[in-house]
């Protein structure tokens, strides 16, 4: 087995992973859909924002919930990660039916991919810290490539 891909550890994370992937773009063009028809990309995030909060209840009803004594040691600065899933939930409602949904999520990628280096450069917010070497960045910019030609029209 390659290093850092043991069944035990990276490979079944990167497979969760990869399948989450698989949804953001089905998400952006079912909730894209439901926008433009209801005429509100707000309206659309709402909608799904509940039903997301329906099916997080039913999932906790089952597996339970931490002791409450577990969440005062949470810095209150990171409840406020929500607010950029409704702001990536409702850009990518009101882009993806606009522009395209291969276009918008292009630029969520690129979005990603910047974000992503820094966040791991500095090890912001208890990230695990992964300093960006010229092979990374070389990477990087492969990737960016790479995505850029699969989005663009023949």
């Amino acid at each position: 087995m390659v290093k850092g891909f043991e069944l035990n550890g990276f490979l079944p994370i990167a497979m969760l992973m990869l399948v989450s992937g698989l949804g953001i773009p089905m998400m952006a063009t079912m909730n894209g859909s439901i926008g433009r028809q209801v005429g509100s990309p707000a309206t659309a995030t709402a909608i799904l924002f509940s039903m997301g909060c329906v099916v997080s209840l039913i999932i906790l009803s089952f597996v339970g919930t931490p002791p409450l004594a577990k969440f005062t040691g949470v810095p209150k600065l990171f409840y406020f990660g929500a607010c950029f899933m409704v702001f990536y939930v409702i850009a990518v409602t009101y882009s993806a039916p606009r522009i395209g949904v291969g276009n918008a999520i292009f630029f969520v990628l690129l979005g990603q991919m910047i974000s992503m280096s820094v966040i791991d450069h500095f090890g912001i917010w208890g990230a695990i810290k992964t300093e960006i070497t010229l092979r990374r960045l070389i990477g990087l910019a492969v990737m960016t490539l790479g995505i850029y030609l699969a989005r663009k029209p023949s």
